[in-house]
């Protein structure tokens, strides 16, 4: 077990390390000067010379891609170009609006892509089946910030049920404890804020969710109809064991492997990819930091959050990958 959690580690080396140069690239090749973002339209030229020469912009770009990589070792990912903070400070002071969303859409998309998958397993062909695969599709299909718009004009602008954006009521905000605000609410006892901030986090995960709930009920569906067709569910039935215990404690759980590795995959994309979500609903997390980074060519912001939502997923992917030998003890990583 620890040489596979070592060998994993370091493959993890190589993926991170191709990540950073994509990006570095990327935004080094099409973005415009940042001298001259930094300076604004009353800049000169002599100033935006001596700006690039005191940044190292004017290093060849392998110099510079080597000077980023010993930073990053460093734990240093520079410092934004708009607001002069440290890029790792801004990432962590936003971190955990994006995780309580990621974690409150993934809780959704998996008790409803579950519930959905097995009772759909258990009755296939019936109404709730075909309904529930054609809602599933649509899901799939759907896109989140069409998606979310139209929760925002049904939900807020005409019902008045929730609010349109933020993340908690203004002028309100639980005691600082983890950052996420439902668990800091629950921890003080501060039933307002619970409220206000459940109210806030309703549409925006749902929103997020949909897509993954989709995923989840399809994959879940398929796995149980293969596994409630193994010999041991039938001798299970012979033995005249309830249905319910044949299937959430036979079938379930032996189709909990695959459905776990889909969970897995979609925590990491919707740590990620939250992006639009979070800007349709004017959620303060790192993914509407990474479009305000974007629009204003902030280069070392962008280029400090896609690496550190990189390691995310790829962190969340080898934990999900452990969790394997907890489900099935047949597996050896040996």
């Amino acid at each position: 077990m620890l040489r596979y959690l070592i060998k994993r580690i370091l493959m993890l080396i190589p993926v991170l390390l191709g990540v950073s140069l994509f990006v570095f690239l990327v935004l080094h090749l099409f973005t415009t000067d940042p001298a001259m973002n930094m300076l604004g339209q009353h800049g000169t030229n002599e100033q935006a010379e001596a700006l690039r020469e005191s940044m190292g912009l004017n290093d060849p770009i392998y110099v510079q891609f080597a000077r980023f990589l010993s930073d990053l070792l460093h734990g240093d990912f520079g410092r934004s170009l708009m607001t002069r903070a440290p890029v790792l400070d801004e990432i962590f002071a936003r971190f955990p609006a994006t995780v309580e969303l990621a974690l409150a859409a993934i809780f959704i998309a998996t008790v409803v892509g579950v519930t959905v998958g097995v009772i759909s397993a258990v009755k296939q062909y019936s109404i709730f089946d075909y309904v529930s695969m054609i809602g599933a599709l649509v899901g799939v299909s759907m896109p989140i910030f069409w998606l979310g718009l139209m929760m925002i004009i049904l939900f807020s602008l005409t019902l008045g049920w929730l609010p349109v954006s933020g993340r908690i009521a203004v002028g309100m905000e639980p005691a600082h404890i983890t950052g996420l605000y439902v668990l800091d609410s629950i921890l003080t006892q501060d039933w307002e804020s619970l409220k206000s901030a459940l109210l806030h986090l309703i549409m925006p995960a749902t929103a997020l969710a949909t897509t993954s709930m989709a995923i989840i009920a399809r994959m879940t569906r398929s796995t149980m109809l293969e596994v409630i067709r193994q010999d041991y569910i039938r001798t299970a039935r012979a033995k005249g064991l309830k249905e319910s215990v044949v299937v959430y404690r036979h079938a379930l759980r032996n189709a909990l492997i695959p459905i776990i590795t889909v969970i897995g995959l979609q925590l990491g994309v919707l740590m990620g990819g939250a992006v639009l979500t979070e800007t349709v609903f004017g959620w303060p997390g790192v993914g509407s930091r990474l479009i305000d980074a974007i629009m204003a060519s902030d280069y070392p912001m962008v280029q400090g959050t896609v690496i550190f939502i990189a390691t995310v997923f790829v962190v969340v992917n080898l934990i999900v990958d452990l969790l394997y030998a907890w489900l099935d003890p047949r597996i050896k990583y040996s």
